[in-house]
């Protein structure tokens, strides 16, 4: 007998392969550090942590020719004995480098040993131009998001700087590198547009590409505005508590879909007084939207109740349920999210309440888990990766839409989720889908002529 409809599993067998869709700490460190820009990040690791710094200046899109990373390689014998002499000897070779700022950023390996990376930092200081920032971040710490958050509170408690006269009506952006869309950069550049033409000037955005004399003077915006479900959330609280800096849509789902996009928007326009230019976005939007449907046909009149999954990180994965349900009329019969922070669950439980669904919800979820989940619920939609592709083989599901990374086809140009264009982004993902599912993989047929 199966696990009771809308409850987790007790959890897989020993012999069973958990396999996790987040990185560990210390790469959610090393995507938010590489986000300052100006800077370098030091990896006090082993070199084979060094790829996931790799792939965290990947993540943050970082010109290479602007930013630069190192690593103390550590081996056996520093592993044994301790590694803060050569951590040191680095920081020494590294002093020439034109950078504003040095993160150091410590492993597994040196963090057990006992490194005091802090201890270092502090006694070189006196002998380099820029600042020496410690981030103590192994990957035993949790995943990516508690590495994205303990990087976030050094950020604030060492670079922020006190005092400064406030920005009346100003926005700080908390997070967007915790983000699932593999374009996310786009989304960040959505709300950025959209704070601008609301007149709302945007102080410091912690952290994509953010100078580090922006991050100084990020107490002087008077709010917060947290771009993610996943991590973030920390970082405002810490603003709150010491610079009064006032956390706006926090309770909400991002601006994923017709209704969460609205609803994102009238809350901006509410708090900073900026009602006329929210609902002029809106209309536009929503004609625009409407418009471009009636012209171009998407096949979702063809996918009407049909039963979907949703897998996929808390940023995207909650606002999804709505516009799975509203924008495609599909019947969610599945959410798995990556991540289970209690925010998490109140919000989706928030958004299933009010859409009257009840469908079965794993949170915290690995590819066990989520395979066992669409084995029980047999979706015939699913929205997620490439891993979900996989973890379908053997199950009757006729479509995965792959809109988080990762994923098989690689994105040039950034492409958001966020607003009325990310409407038809994701509908344009769907549309792929149903038209790559229609090609014969077994026989191909020669023309006539």
């Amino acid at each position: 007998m199966g696990p009771e409809r809308g409850k987790e599993p007790a959890g897989p067998s020993r012999e069973s392969c958990t396999d996790p869709y987040l990185r560990c700490a210390f790469h959610g460190a090393a995507l938010t550090a590489l986000g300052v820009s100006g800077s370098a990040l030091l990896a006090h690791s082993p070199q084979g942590c060094e790829y996931l710094v790799n792939n965290a200046f990947a993540a943050q899109e970082c010109d290479y020719m602007e930013t630069m990373t190192v690593c103390t390689k550590l081996c056996v014998d520093e592993i044994v004995h301790g590694g803060e002499e050569i951590l040191a000897r680095t920081i020494r070779e590294v002093k020439g480098l034109p950078i504003s700022a040095l993160f150091v950023v410590s492993a597994c390996g040196p963090e057990i040993v006992g490194d005091d990376i802090v201890a270092v930092c502090e006694s070189l200081q006196p002998e380099v131009k820029f600042r020496l920032v410690p981030i103590a971040s192994p990957g035993f710490k949790g995943s990516q998001y508690d590495g994205i958050d303990i990087a976030l509170d050094t950020i604030v408690k060492r670079l922020v700087a006190e005092g400064g006269k406030k920005v009346p009506g100003s926005v700080c952006l908390v997070a967007p590198h915790a983000n699932a869309n593999p374009t996310w950069p786009a989304d960040l550049a959505w709300v950025k547009q959209t704070l601008s033409r609301m007149g709302i000037p945007v102080v410091a955005t912690l952290t994509h590409r953010t100078p580090l004399s922006e991050i100084e003077h990020a107490a002087s915006a008077e709010t917060t505005l947290v771009l993610s479900h996943d991590a973030g959330q920390k970082a405002a609280d810490s603003l709150a508590a010491a610079f009064g800096m006032e956390q706006v849509c926090k309770g909400i789902p991002l601006p994923i879909g017709m209704t969460n996009t609205q609803r994102w928007l009238a809350a901006l326009g509410e708090r900073f007084d900026a009602r006329k230019p929210a609902d002029e976005m809106v209309s536009e939007g929503e004609r625009m939207v409407t418009a471009t449907c009636r012209r171009k046909w998407p096949m979702s009149r063809f996918l009407y109740r049909t039963p979907a999954a949703i897998v996929a990180d808390a940023t995207v994965g909650i606002p999804l349920v709505r516009f799975v349900t509203e924008e495609m009329e599909m019947t969610p019969e599945l959410v798995a999210l990556y991540s289970s922070a209690r925010p998490v669950r109140e919000l989706l439980e928030r958004e299933l309440g009010s859409l009257g669904l009840t469908p079965k919800v794993v949170y915290g979820t690995d590819v066990y888990r989520t395979r066992q989940s669409l084995r029980e619920v047999m979706p015939r939609v699913v929205f997620g990766s490439t891993i979900e592709r996989h973890a379908s083989e053997g199950i009757p599901v006729t479509y995965v839409v792959e809109v988080v990374r990762m994923m098989r086809q690689f994105r040039m140009i950034n492409r958001e989720y966020f607003g009325y264009t990310g409407i038809l982004n994701l509908f344009e993902c769907v549309q792929n889908e149903w038209t790559m599912a229609w090609r014969s993989k077994e026989k191909r047929y020669r023309a006539k002529w």
